[in-house]
């Protein structure tokens, strides 16, 4: 072996010993502030193979196997909520571990995120302490190394030097690796399974992974969480039916040229029906999803959920959407574009074939009904809204689709002529299809597609339908749209399509 390769060997063994501990230290001690389902939350790398949640004092700790490589496990503690009613978050968590893929995603991307980071330090540590070590050989010189190792080569002077080279790199090792660590409440308590505290549980392969801490289940809080899984098994229990009826479902198959999109709109945070549509979107043979907005009720941080739930179940689609009324703020449309999501601005966009023009509500909505703001300045913004859309499209010459969250954002746009169909959403209740000659001789076809969520207010998270809920397949042949077929979902559990409504589109 020639010296060359052995001072590389060298240095690349001085990197691993500094860069790896380093950054190992680095992600079992960070951290990352989450949203996770209707709370804020902390996660914590550990390495004991779990995923470990911590609810508060109120109701008891559980855990289930990470199933993460190198035996990575979590400390994940929820902490606020914008709902203040114990029973209300209790029952949202449990809606929502009922489709937990979405959460699940969202948080093994923050983990990623956290690794990598980490082995970034642990490489920037190693490239900076190689250099130095390169920069301090060159600097000593020929001559001095010379003397400094005929000096070292006496005996005890040898031993000297090796107790103090091993002294420094235990001491260094230590201090990287066995550093203090926070304390974490639940370490050294006692697991158990969660039938043993609640014997009455049927199987479920979900339930039966987790554990619960033992002893840590008074009165209230056994309470709280037989509620909570009574409302978990009633959500899997309905939306799983309804998953398997969507199966049987006879729709419409694009033919041959044919493609085919599955619009949602609505959904006000109900993820229970995001695997029906995505059966419904299957049996189409969809690979488009177009999403009309309000997918939350308030646009809270918190309600991020559904953008992850929606992204993770279309995860292979390419997704056209647009904000609602009930998406107030920036964090709704923020993750929308942090998903991959096309949000559509205002401008011609193709996706999949199909040229879209669109804009989200310019206004904003809370929880309850009404506006904020003016009624007039509401009105006004509709109004700016059409024109611009309206002006957009006609400029544009080849848009097939407008896509908007109420029906009041595109009439002018819709009586142009300039587009060949006009989706909309935002009155929980389908409207059309219906055709008419625009301004411009062109036929333009317009429908509101009913809520996807079932919602009848602002919210529909829950454990089944309250209302019949909807979803619309769109078929395109070239880019343009040849028929639409809405389907219903009915709360006791029918999954009913409509009549396929064949379209002819005008002449360019």
């Amino acid at each position: 072996m020639t010296r060359t390769v052995l001072k590389v060997l060298l240095l690349i063994g001085l990197g691993l010993v500094v860069g790896v501990p380093t950054a190992y230290s680095t992600f079992v001690h960070s951290d990352r502030e989450i949203v996770i389902g209707a709370h804020d939350a902390t996660v914590r790398p550990t390495f004991d193979g779990y995923a470990r949640l911590d609810f508060g004092t109120l109701i008891p700790q559980i855990r289930v196997p990470a199933e993460a490589p190198l035996g990575i496990g979590l400390d994940i503690r929820l902490g606020d909520s914008e709902v203040t009613e114990l029973n209300q978050v209790v029952a949202r968590d449990a809606v929502i571990a009922s489709q937990p893929q979405g959460e699940i995603a969202a948080v093994r991307s923050t983990v990623v995120s956290m690794a990598t980071d980490a082995a970034m330090r642990g490489l920037g540590v190693s490239i900076l302490t190689v250099l130095v070590a390169v920069l301090a050989w060159r600097a000593i010189g020929g001559p001095r190394r010379r003397a400094i190792l005929a000096a070292a080569r006496h005996p005890r002077r040898r031993q000297v030097v090796g107790a103090a080279g091993t002294v420094v790199v235990v001491v260094a090792a230590v201090a990287l690796v066995a550093a203090p660590d926070r304390p974490r409440e639940g370490r050294t308590a006692s697991w158990v399974p969660i039938g043993t505290v609640f014997p009455v549980l049927p199987n479920d392969p979900v339930l039966d992974r987790v554990e619960i801490i033992e002893g840590a289940s008074s009165a209230g809080s056994k309470a709280l969480v037989q509620g909570a899984i009574d409302t978990y098994q009633t959500s899997v229990a309905f939306y799983g039916r309804m998953a398997e009826t969507a199966e049987a479902a006879v729709v419409r198959t694009p033919g041959e040229g044919e493609t085919t999109a599955l619009v949602v709109t609505d959904r006000h945070d109900n993820i229970g029906m995001d695997p029906v549509a995505r059966v419904i979107a299957e049996r189409a043979q969809a690979r488009l999803l177009i999403d009309l907005g309000d997918d939350t009720s308030n646009g809270a941080a918190w309600e991020t959920f559904s953008i992850n739930s929606l992204a993770r179940e279309f995860r292979d689609f390419d997704i056209v959407s647009v904000t609602g009324n009930h998406d107030t703020g920036d964090a709704i449309g923020n993750q929308m574009k942090d998903k991959g999501f096309t949000l559509l601005d205002g401008k011609p966009v193709t996706v999949g074939g199909v040229r879209f023009i669109g804009s989200s509500d310019p206004r904003s909505s809370g929880l309850t009904a009404g506006y904020f703001g003016d009624a007039e300045d509401n009105a006004a913004a509709l109004a700016v809204q059409d024109e611009e859309l309206t002006r957009a499209a006609c400029e544009a010459g080849d848009v097939s689709v407008i896509a908007v969250h109420s029906p009041s954002s595109a009439k002018k746009a819709a009586a142009s002529g300039c587009a060949d169909l006009v989706l909309s959403g935002h009155l929980h209740r389908q409207v059309g299809p219906t055709t008419a000659v625009g301004e411009n001789g062109r036929s333009t076809t317009t429908l509101t597609t009913g809520s996807t969520g079932g919602a009848a207010y602002a919210f529909a998270l829950g454990s089944k339908l309250r209302r019949t809920a909807q979803a619309t397949i769109v078929t395109f042949r070239d880019g343009r749209p040849v028929g639409l077929q809405p389907v219903d979902f009915e709360p006791g559990g029918d999954v009913v399509p409509q009549a396929y409504t064949p379209l002819t589109p005008s002449p360019r």
